[in-house]
């Protein structure tokens, strides 16, 4: 099967991660660079629609083509890449960030290549959602557009976040998200809100616990994949719709079925980029590892139906024709 194509909008930039075991710096980093990589893992390749400063390493440049990204629209202009600096603590949930300079970023303004077009699959990463905007209506007859955004375009852009998300197919928020963008204290209720917007399907991200599916067909909810070693969370969330997107457009199956086994992938691809900084556990994953993982991830969620032998202790039966 030839690869699938993905035309992804996000950030291309340089981060410094330090975590209580390591630090590194000047490593790749942003929601387009993951989530290329992430998508090449499942056989799928991505159109990225970026940009970076002319001090942008030749070699990362060099590792994404190498895993298949069509970089004609990552543009590069005079001055310094968008920067981001974070510190995690020995509970890697929690994140400290320590800069972020955007430089070339602010000027931002996404224009496709001809090429680009045509794509069947979009990405737009969490960005400004007048960009995602921008960059959609470029796109002539998209199969399945999905979104992922954040508190700060909710708090800053809601009227704008609300137009881009009636126009997208599916919806990546976490649940804090999806209660302040909804109003709803339950985050089922709130995502069945945003269903009768437009979107035929939210994907609540719950980071190492995983992802609950609310579709307008069903439900799913999928574990996090245990990871005995967490190195750095940096990237999960766009690795996941690296994954999940990547299998979706690899199989071009938008059932509930293909929905719920998309979300297994992307679980299983995030699982990879904790394991290491960067991309750099992602470009060593194996089509058989992917596999190997893809399958435990399924023993561990799989139980056998059972008929009760007998009634619940405490449970009231009358027999057949007795008094009531």
């Amino acid at each position: 099967m030839s690869a699938a194509t993905i035309l992804c909008i996000g950030t291309v930039g340089i981060d410094e991660v330090e975590t209580p075991a390591s630090r590194v710096e000047n490593v790749l980093g942003g929601s387009a660079s993951y989530f290329a990589v992430a998508a090449s893992v499942v056989g799928s390749q991505a159109q990225l629609v970026s940009v970076v400063g002319d001090d942008f390493p030749d070699a990362h440049r060099q590792m994404l083509a190498a895993r298949g990204a069509d970089l004609a629209g990552l543009v590069t202009l005079p001055g310094k890449c968008f920067r981001w600096g974070g510190r995690y603590h020995e509970d890697m949930n929690q994140r400290e960030t320590l800069y972020t300079d955007l430089n070339v970023l602010s000027q931002f303004d996404p224009h496709l290549p001809d090429h680009f077009r045509e794509a069947r699959y979009v990405f737009l990463a969490n960005t400004d959602p007048s960009l995602q905007i921008k960059a959609l209506d470029q796109v002539r007859a998209p199969d399945l557009v999905v979104l992922d955004s954040m508190n700060l375009w909710i708090n800053i852009a809601r009227p704008v976040l609300h137009e881009a998300i009636s126009r997208v197919d599916v919806l990546l928020m976490n649940d804090e998200e999806i209660r302040q963008y909804t109003g709803a204290t339950n985050v089922l209720i709130g995502a069945r809100q945003i269903l009768e917007h437009g979107p035929q399907a939210v994907i609540v991200k719950r980071g190492e616990y995983g992802a609950v599916l609310v579709h307008r067909e069903g439900m799913f909810t999928c574990p996090a994949f245990p990871v005995d070693h967490v190195v750095d969370p940096t990237g999960a969330g766009d690795s996941f719709a690296g994954g999940f997107v990547g299998h979706l457009a690899q199989t071009r199956d938008h059932s509930l079925a293909n929905f719920r086994r998309a979300i297994a992938h992307g679980c299983v691809v995030a699982s990879f980029t904790v394991e290491d900084f960067s991309t750099n556990r992602l470009v060593s994953v194996t089509p058989e590892s992917l596999v190997d993982r893809y399958r435990a991830l399924r023993d561990l969620t799989q139980f056998d139906d059972v008929t009760p032998a007998h009634p619940p202790v405490g449970s009231v039966h009358h027999a057949q024709g007795a008094p009531h």
